[in-house]
């Protein structure tokens, strides 16, 4: 029995049909395949606007690559942008390249691909999401496996101005107890990229059904833990070349919503900072040179 062909990716589709379509068409066509991320993490309307196109163009886009609309569409995309589950790290792994400045140029593709990743972050949703943060009673805040350096990041800044109202999910005991800890009119913030943890999906889930308020830091907008977030914060973890996917995004957006909620914190947060430096200076934490 004859094997089953895999799936042509859905940008090659697009690639492919681009000569047959109009010509209205074949210019939707490409700025979605030159901007493959922004198709999967944008809403239509926005990316219209970027383009100059009509909403409805995208639309007819895809139906006439056999899609039933942009919603299918976008699905595929990406789908076809997320690692497989097999392998998710030496699944992404190349050759290594030779040649006199192969590693430099890697360093130099890698930072380059960083530095678009960091520009397409949307401020605005940082900034809604912080002034959540800001209003919570209490925030919890969870990442796994390689997550779990970011959550820690964001934790660690946040107590330093509201020692008393930051938890790391898990950090003193099962993760469970802590999903049973949740109440309406707390936050909080999930953080993970494709391949997800299981934990990271249940901490969302017990968050929506304590009624607090989820914030997800996502590689994409079909993340299941990003399911129903009143927040959405993404960062590109896939197209940064290497065998690991980026965290340079993820922490970016910790950072960002560690300072803005500092800000609104106002005279208060500068207080209970100067109150905790006060205390980690006299118990002699940082290195002081003798003369």
């Amino acid at each position: 029995m004859a094997q089953a062909q895999p799936k042509p990716s859905p940008l090659n589709e697009l690639c492919s049909a681009l000569p047959s379509l109009p010509m209205r068409l074949q210019e939707v066509g490409r700025f979605v395949a030159a901007n493959d991320y922004d198709a999967t993490t944008r809403s239509m309307r926005e990316l219209a606007s970027v383009a100059g196109a009509d909403p409805a163009s995208f639309t007819r886009l895809a139906k006439a690559l056999g899609y039933s609309g942009w919603d299918e569409l976008r699905a595929a995309l990406t789908e076809a942008r997320r690692p497989a589950q097999g392998s998710p790290f030496s699944g992404r792994a190349r050759s290594r390249r030779v040649g006199p400045n192969a590693d430099v140029k890697l360093v130099h593709d890698k930072i380059e691909a960083e530095a678009a990743g960091l520009a397409r972050i949307s401020a605005s949703a940082i900034a809604d999401a912080a002034r959540a943060l800001h209003a919570a009673d209490r925030i919890w805040i969870t990442g796994f496996r390689s997550c779990r350096s970011v959550a820690e990041l964001l934790t660690y800044q946040l107590r330093l101005f509201r020692p008393d109202a930051v938890q790391l999910v898990g950090g003193s005991g099962p993760f469970d107890l802590d999903h049973g800890a949740f109440r309406s009119g707390d936050a909080v913030v999930v953080v993970g990229f494709a391949p997800y943890t299981l934990v990271s999906v249940e901490t969302a889930r017990a968050a929506h059904q304590a009624h607090a308020t989820l914030i997800a830091i996502a590689d994409t907008i079909s993340a299941p833990m990003a399911e129903g977030a009143d927040h959405l914060l993404l960062f590109e973890a896939a197209s940064s070349p290497g065998f690991f996917p980026s965290l340079t995004g993820a922490i970016a957006v910790a950072q960002s919503l560690a300072a803005v909620a500092f800000t609104l914190g106002g005279a208060s947060a500068k207080r209970k900072l100067e109150q905790t430096e006060g205390r980690l200076a006299e118990m002699s934490q940082y290195f002081v040179e003798k003369g």
